[in-house]
């Protein structure tokens, strides 16, 4: 993901102050021990000191690069054992429990954290809705707390504080069947209807302008996209939604930027497209990824999404299926409504290269993405089988 460009990359070899932060957060979160381990573990260089008995400086070793990599793993972020922005903002949000500090709606500077989250859950679990379980203390967090503050006789000025924190520790659960949020977004989705009418949908095109992404000779998978988006438009458009692609073919927004493009829109569903490279010849096949940590919370309805849109492109072109994967990439979590990304075959092999160099097989996997957004609306007494619907079947 593109989101280490405003600091400098921590990786192997590297020394200083930010790697001792890095390595603090680490050891807070049990993934590296408090001594950082022996003299007898750690190699020559990494004992020298500064001159007059200074500290010795904070090494990004093996053992720091294995924690973050675990780390990364156990968040939905990229694995590369290296620390840019997401990585250092995940470590960040990790560190602050839920009492640790007062949370209010902020729209300036959003507070983010581990602490909201477990608050976003708890308010979920008691019947209220607080908008995605995300992380990010937004409006929608504000509204549920607000709701809940009122309903039992508390000041409802949307902010946790310690009065509050009691209130919500000493209650039960209400809400039972199910994950309360997929109860909420599952009968929001059937309430809306099965037609695609009024629904607007946002497809990203990845990359874009001065950032060709993945390069196969001539080929570039920027185009690629962006012909495959143009074909989804058309056929969405067709049937009655109200499609808007995020950039055009000599555009390259930021992450931030397609993101709020679909906020501002207030899309239903957000699809980004990507191509993919790999150093292994035999790398091929689709995958999906939504939001989710792996271990909690999650976007519902983007699940739901993504394995529909995987295995329909699956079933429609024999491509590989590489499944489905929680992230929490910031083009997946900042969205306000189900988001997936599509990662749509692998331009490093060949015989994907010559799948997606066919505009018949991007046409397939227009009609399969068509028929995903379709299938996501519809009650599921009237799912149809994968592979077999079309427009006509309604």
């Amino acid at each position: 993901m593109g989101a280490d460009s405003h600091m400098q990359i921590l990786r192997l070899g590297d020394r200083g102050a930010a790697v001792a932060d890095v390595q603090t957060a680490l050891r807070s979160l049990g993934l590296l021990p408090d001594d950082g381990g022996t003299a007898a573990q750690k190699p020559p260089h990494a004992m020298s000191t500064l001159p007059d008995g200074a500290l010795e400086i904070a090494l990004y070793d093996e053992a720091t690069e294995l924690a973050v990599r675990h780390f990364q793993q156990n968040r939905g972020l990229s694995v590369d054992g290296r620390v840019g922005e997401e990585t250092y903002r995940a470590l960040n949000e990790a560190r602050w429990s839920l009492g640790d500090r007062l949370l209010r709606y902020d729209p300036e500077r959003p507070v983010r954290g581990d602490d909201v989250v477990n608050l976003q859950e708890r308010l979920h679990e008691l019947g209220y809705d607080a908008g995605p379980v995300d992380g990010v203390f937004g409006p929608g967090t504000e509204n549920g707390l607000r709701a809940f503050q009122r309903d039992y006789g508390l000041t409802s000025d949307g902010t946790c504080g310690p009065a509050t924190l009691r209130a919500l520790r000493q209650l039960g659960r209400k809400v039972t069947g199910g994950r309360p949020q997929l109860l909420r977004q599952s009968a929001s989705f059937v309430e809306s209807g099965p037609h695609l009418l009024s629904r607007r949908i946002v497809i990203d095109p990845g990359h874009g302008g001065s950032d060709p992404g993945i390069t196969s000779g001539e080929t570039t998978e920027a185009d690629l996209v962006f012909d495959l988006a143009s074909r989804i438009e058309g056929r969405l458009a067709a049937a009655g939604a109200t499609v808007y692609l995020t950039r055009g073919r000599d555009q390259n927004p930021t992450a931030a930027e397609r993101t709020a493009f679909a906020n501002d829109a207030r899309a239903d569903l957000f699809l980004s497209l990507h191509l993919d490279t790999h150093h292994s010849e035999h790398a091929r096949g689709v995958a999906c990824f939504y939001y989710g940590t792996g271990s909690g919370a999650s976007s519902t309805a983007g699940e739901e999404f993504a394995d529909l849109a995987r295995r329909e492109v699956v079933a429609r072109t024999g491509m590989l299926d590489l499944g489905s994967h929680p992230k929490t990439w910031d083009l997946l979590r900042m969205t306000r409504m189900p988001a997936v990304r599509m990662d749509c075959g692998y331009l490093s092999h060949p015989v994907d290269r010559l799948l997606l160099l066919d505009a018949r097989l991007r046409g397939a996997i227009a009609q399969a993405v068509l028929a995903a957004v379709q299938r996501l609306f519809l009650p599921a007494e009237a799912d149809p089988p994968t592979g077999t619907f079309t427009l006509s079947s309604l």
